[in-house]
């Protein structure tokens, strides 16, 4: 969906057309330069023959009457003629003062980089293993249980404490705030007859489902002591990032948890993955390209596999860079062992982030930087220009896609430009 204000920059498009030596600058929501909108409205605006002339980097905007939220903007100036010279204003704090930084071109996201747009992948460009969103139970919560539900439910039940997992989704991974969910894969059914309560709870769901608007939801009905998507590895480990996280931090917190924890849909996974697989996702670099892929829910990022895990151009490392990251990663996480009654939350604060994590981090960072052939950046917005250019170098040696086969009916294009 895309934000309202797109509309004017497709309307001053269309009048500038006829009057080409106009220029244009609109003050916007940060969301047109990030994540799907990306795709969706600039690829039409540079194909008309629109060029960025200079642009403010997100920004805080306040307004001054009482009540109102904070805005994060960006500027926007633009046109159908290219600028002499073109500027970018970096704010390294964003409720302070920019300082300017002269560009050889801006691109949608308002870097220095060429007009790349990271098109969203169904599966990854170049990470090994793919990315998946947790399991959704689609229950009426008639599945989950708080800590208080599970004790009433073992005591009245104790034979129902085998087919109790703990289950988190993003809030609760970062919090370390467990819920439980009745996990009925292998259940007998004749153990199921033997637990009333738990099965009070799963014709709960069967008539929460026949109750929906959506027919394969419906359909599930009949197998309503299952989660209607299952994608919970079966054994060993997988890495965990929460789909939703603050935007002050300066990590994502991500992590690893047991099979035995079920993940719910907002806990994102990568089932199998190890240490160089975690060094790479929580590393600056991966920040920086997940800060212009990814949406927002409010100021928070709201992680894309799509548009951000999907197009990471991820590094080649040489065997030896390859041990370094597994070690500047288990050096992150043996720092946050020292501090066992911290959350993640507690760990990733700004303000209360220990020293001997902040130091692990910026060693794994040195490692991970060093892996893509760097040795440092001199702001983020050159390492998000980095990063492009090695998009653009992967991409450029993928397989054209396959040309439609003939009988296949497709959606009949306008024979003149829509543009007014």
């Amino acid at each position: 969906m895309l934000d309202y204000v797109t509309c004017w920059y497709r309307k001053a498009t269309g009048y500038i057309a006829a009057h080409p030596a106009i220029r244009v600058a609109f003050v916007s929501t940060n969301s047109i330069t990030q994540g799907e909108q990306v795709g969706v409205l600039w690829p039409d605006l540079l194909r008309h023959g629109v060029h960025l002339h200079f642009a403010h980097r997100t920004f805080q905007w306040s307004s001054e009457a009482s009540g109102k939220a904070a805005v994060h903007c960006v500027i926007i100036g633009f046109g159908l003629q290219e600028a002499a010279q073109k500027t970018i204003f970096e704010y390294e704090n964003i409720q302070g003062e920019a300082h300017a930084i002269a560009a050889r071109n801006i691109n949608p996201y308002l870097v220095d980089a060429p007009n790349i747009i990271a098109e969203g992948r169904m599966q990854p460009l170049s990470a090994s293993r793919p990315l998946a969103n947790g399991s959704i139970p689609a229950d009426g919560g008639h599945l989950i249980l708080e800590p208080a539900d599970k004790d009433t439910l073992i005591a009245s039940e104790p034979i129902a404490e085998k087919w109790l997992r703990p289950y988190l989704g993003a809030e609760g991974f970062i919090h370390n705030q467990y819920r439980y969910c009745l996990w009925l894969l292998n259940c007998p059914p004749n153990e199921l007859r033997l637990m009333p309560a738990v099965l009070q709870r799963v014709e709960a769901v069967r008539e929460f489902r026949l109750k929906s608007s959506k027919a394969a939801t419906r359909d599930k009905a009949a197998t309503p002591t299952r989660f209607t998507e299952n994608r919970q590895p079966v054994d060993g480990i997988y890495l965990a990032l929460p789909r939703t996280s603050s935007e002050n931090r300066f990590y994502i917190p991500i992590g690893f948890l047991s099979s035995e924890v079920i993940a719910a849909n907002d806990l994102q996974i990568v089932p199998d993955a190890g240490l160089y697989e975690f060094g790479i996702l929580t590393s600056v670099m991966h920040m920086a390209w997940m800060k212009i892929t990814s949406g927002r829910l409010e100021s928070r990022y709201r992680y894309s596999a799509k548009y951000t895990y999907n197009t990471l151009p991820w590094p080649e490392p040489s065997d030896t860079q390859r041990q370094t990251i597994e070690t500047a990663a288990q050096a992150v996480l043996d720092a946050r062992a020292l501090f066992p009654n911290a959350t993640l939350a507690d760990l990733y604060d700004p303000l209360a982030m220990p020293p001997e994590l902040v130091r692990a981090h910026q060693t794994l960072d040195r490692a991970v930087d060093a892996a893509y052939g760097k040795k440092s950046f001199a702001s983020e917005a050159e390492r998000v220009a980095f990063l492009f250019e090695r998009y653009q170098t992967i991409t450029s040696l993928l397989p054209v896609a396959a040309t439609r086969k003939p009988g296949k009916k497709t959606a009949k294009q306008p024979d003149h430009d829509p543009l007014p």
